[in-house]
């Protein structure tokens, strides 16, 4: 206890003193801190443990801290975290060393300190500064918990949320990953042939294979799978065979971990209440009549052509893929009530509208005239994206009423929370991040441009450059910094509990809780 006791009175602190590495056990965040070859380690300096402000410890323990020769040091408690980083050395350090107490000005939460008459002041070894572990601090100030005894040490656990590290395979991370209605599913490539995992979401050691297949191909062994969630179910995907001649497999997941191919081919799905609307995707799409309705539980083997026969469904003549998906792939098909919205097109000259088919009487209706490259049905309106200036729009769901909502070029849009939000690609891979307003200046909702966006749990998922301070930030629905994650990310997975997240430094799989 004497560890975190309130400090009693002030003094004027030696500009050196003598510290010493703990001979006790210390845990933050759950995390044992092994100091013996570390390059940071803890320090005690009269019986009270100090925590270095590195980079990854301060955000870990939910702290950001900022330094310039006109205001000093300050030290602010943020919506911050970090995954846990041991800074292992090569050298052993030794049992006890020399720090220093800085001169500088420093402010903790706003609160002006003079460290040179506290009696347990901020300390300096080797260039980086170190804060101590007092009552004061610890509790009052930043609201932290703890617990001492003989045999464990010391244990602190600040209230921000942590970056948990999932105890998966090595091997989890060349491939997807999700986690799902309490399991997690990963997959471990053995000599041609991919096998898929679902292990339980409180012991991910304990894993049973749903699912495998062959990946030898006629153009080598291919690998790469992807898991989705659509419509409260968890699907993977993977691709057969070349582009042309090739194909992908669709596989749906049970809630008992079931797995069962479902479709094969070029094509994308909606699941209606009168069975799963599929588009036939590929070079067949140019011949129109692509759009078919199967009815439930006969998983596409039975289906029926509906719309237009004349039409070409989701083929994009302006912005196309190889294959004549639009550049925004999941927004080129929408189920609302009993109506689908589909782009769709007749010619080079009378391409890319959005049509609306009713599944009840099969009557198609032409809702925007307008060249579209992409759309999205959000809080029963319609976005959508005009091929000939690239700005976003809204209307009805009839088309009637619409409106201009950006100045700019969309590269990305989705809602959330009652807003609506976009990118703009301010330079290659880097994207402007605006929240639409209809009646004012679209607002920069984060300064730093990003790699992309997506929406997950309620949350805007911003990833963002390699180089930049953090590896991803969380939005809420206006906009607002829920929470900046340190590490360096290099994909955000499919998950319905949390966000999952890959590191970008050893591309193991972690989780935000």
């Amino acid at each position: 206890m004497s560890l975190l006791m309130p400090a009693g009175h002030s003094r004027a602190a030696d500009a050196g003193v003598n510290v010493t590495i703990p001979d006790f056990a210390v845990s933050l965040n759950g995390h044992t801190v092994e100091n013996e070859y570390r390059d940071y380690p803890l320090l005690v300096y009269c019986g009270i443990t100090y925590v270095p402000m590195t980079w990854y410890d301060s955000r870990m323990l939910g702290l950001v801290s900022t330094w310039s020769p006109e205001d000093g040091l300050h030290i602010t408690q943020s919506a911050v975290t970090s995954s846990y980083v041991p800074n292992r050395s090569e050298r052993r350090n030794a049992s006890a060393y020399k720090a220093e107490v800085p001169a500088t000005a420093v402010t903790i939460n706003g609160k002006t300190i003079d460290n040179t008459k506290e009696e347990y002041p901020l300390l300096s070894f080797r260039d980086i500064t170190y804060f101590p572990l007092t009552w004061r601090f610890a509790h009052d100030d930043f609201g932290w918990d703890y617990e001492w005894s003989d045999t464990g040490g010391l244990s602190i656990t600040s209230r921000n949320p942590q970056l948990q590290t999932i105890g998966l395979p090595a091997y989890a991370g060349e491939n997807d990953v999700a986690l799902f209605k309490g399991y997690y599913y990963f997959v471990e490539t053995t000599d041609k042939t991919n096998r898929v995992y679902r292990a339980p979401q409180l012991q991910p050691s304990d894993k049973k294979e749903i699912y495998s297949y062959s990946i030898e191909t006629s153009e080598g062994l291919q690998k790469q799978l992807s898991f989705q969630i659509r419509d409260d179910k968890l699907w993977l995907t993977y691709h057969l065979g070349g582009g042309i001649m090739g194909h992908d497999e669709f596989v749906s997941i049970d809630d008992d971990g079931k797995a069962e191919l479902q479709h094969r081919g070029y094509l994308d799905f909606r699941e209606t209440p009168y069975g799963t609307v599929i588009v036939q995707l590929g070079a067949s799409a140019f011949e129109g009549g692509n759009l078919y309705l199967s009815p439930p539980g006969q998983g596409g083997t039975d289906r029926k052509r509906i719309g237009d026969p004349q039409l070409k469904y989701a083929v994009g003549f302006h912005g196309s893929s190889s294959f004549g998906a639009p550049r925004n792939a999941d927004s080129l098909l929408a189920v609302f009530g009993d109506d689908v919205y589909a782009l769709a097109s007749r010619s080079d000259s009378d391409a890319d509208k959005l049509y609306k088919i009713n599944l009840k009487t099969n009557k198609t209706e032409t809702i925007i005239r307008s060249s579209v490259n992409g759309f999205r049905i959000i809080d029963g309106k319609l976005y959508y994206i005009k091929t000939e200036d690239e700005a976003l729009y809204s209307s009805a769901l009839d088309g009637t009423g619409e409106r201009k909502l950006s100045d700019r070029a969309v590269s990305w849009f989705d809602g959330i929370g009652g807003s609506v939000f976009y990118t703009t690609e301010k330079e290659s891979n880097r994207f402007e991040l605006y929240r639409a307003e209809p009646d004012g200046e679209d607002p920069l909702v984060w300064e730093t441009p990003v790699a992309g966006v997506q929406v997950s749990n309620g949350q805007l998922v911003c990833r963002l450059n390699e180089n930049d301070d953090y590896g991803v930030v969380l939005l809420d629905g206006s906009g607002r910094l829920q929470l900046g994650v340190a590490d360096p990310i290099s994909r955000v997975l499919a998950s319905d509990d949390g966000i999952l997240l890959q590191s970008a430094r050893d591309s193991s799989i972690e989780r935000i809780r």
